[in-house]
């Protein structure tokens, strides 16, 4: 939709400061999950336009490999990828935080969420989501994550779960694998309102993350685990560097507007193997996982 100019630079100036908070927010919160590791910080900025705080933790009790990065980034796209977004001519402006959590444990799931506004030429959107990525399948996880997301959409309008669950299994989908990422979660692009209620909406959405996330993370990480368990953790790691690479629209977007690599490969896991034709043996709790992920779920309706 056509914007009018002054609200999207008010709505910019919001969604600045709101992305920063969010991050120190949810970096507060992992440090104390993880009990013995803390953020390292890097301030970066874009040769073309604006900049970012990249915050990593690595090596930690709970979090192998996390990252929580904000950027506010604008300037001039490349003419043939400015025509493969929604707004029309090359100039833009983007802010949005992006994070990727990689636990330790098996049983504890990965995590991804993102949360973004932009602006390209009349045209001005926002998009993100979150989804939930499992080693080893808890019903009770997946469900509450989805009902955690679920009471932050129906706040705003009940139509918008249901279209983003399904938008969210559409899109982290795997096509060379025939199967989704994880257990889904929500995934929006351009819901064509008023962007002053939807940006209410994206703070919602944003502020749910750790009520969806921090107590299925509390309940597994002590859990017991083999090396047999690792082995399958890093070669379903490996699947989750597959979509990054081969489907994700962030990376794209980031490598495209020339946004630092690292701050845009943070979402790797530390550790991944390919094991050549490996399938996991019928009737364990890996060949359940590989069906589910065959066969989306509703979870908020309890699986």
């Amino acid at each position: 939709m056509t914007v009018d100019a002054q609200k999207v630079e008010g709505l910019k100036r919001q969604m600045a400061d709101f992305i920063q908070q969010l991050q120190d927010e949810i970096c507060s919160a992992l440090e104390r999950l993880d009990g013995k590791a803390r953020f390292h910080e890097d301030r970066w900025e874009r040769p073309g336009g604006g900049g970012g705080r990249t915050r990593v933790l690595e090596e930690g009790a709970v979090l192998e490999k996390a990252g929580v990065n904000t950027s506010v980034v604008f300037g001039e796209l490349e003419e043939a990828f400015a025509k493969r977004l929604q707004g029309e001519g090359r100039e833009f402006w983007a802010g949005g935080l992006s994070l990727v959590l990689h636990p330790r444990n098996p049983y504890v799931p990965t995590v991804h969420a993102n949360y973004r506004f932009i602006h390209q030429g009349p045209k001005a959107w926002f998009g993100g989501g979150a989804d939930l990525t499992p080693y080893y399948l808890f019903e009770e996880d997946a469900v509450h994550f989805h009902r955690t997301l679920k009471a932050a959409c129906d706040r705003h309008e009940p139509s918008y779960y249901p279209r983003f669950k399904a938008t969210c299994d559409k899109y982290f989908y795997l096509r060379h694998r025939e199967e989704t990422r994880g257990v889904g979660g929500l995934f929006f692009e351009d819901l064509g309102g008023d962007l002053e209620k939807e940006f209410e909406f994206v703070k919602d959405a944003g502020r749910a993350f750790l009520p969806a996330y921090l107590p299925i993370a509390e309940k597994r990480k002590d859990t017991p685990y083999t090396e047999a368990n690792r082995f399958w953790q890093e070669v379903r790691r490996g699947r989750y560097v597959e979509f990054n690479l081969v489907y994700d629209r962030g990376t794209l977007f980031g490598l495209e507007t020339k946004g630092r690599t690292e701050s845009i490969l943070m979402s790797m896991p530390p550790q991944v193997r390919w094991r050549y034709e490996y399938h996991p043996q019928p009737n364990t709790h890996e060949a359940k996982l590989i069906e589910v992920l065959r066969n989306p779920r509703d979870w908020a309706s309890g699986g």
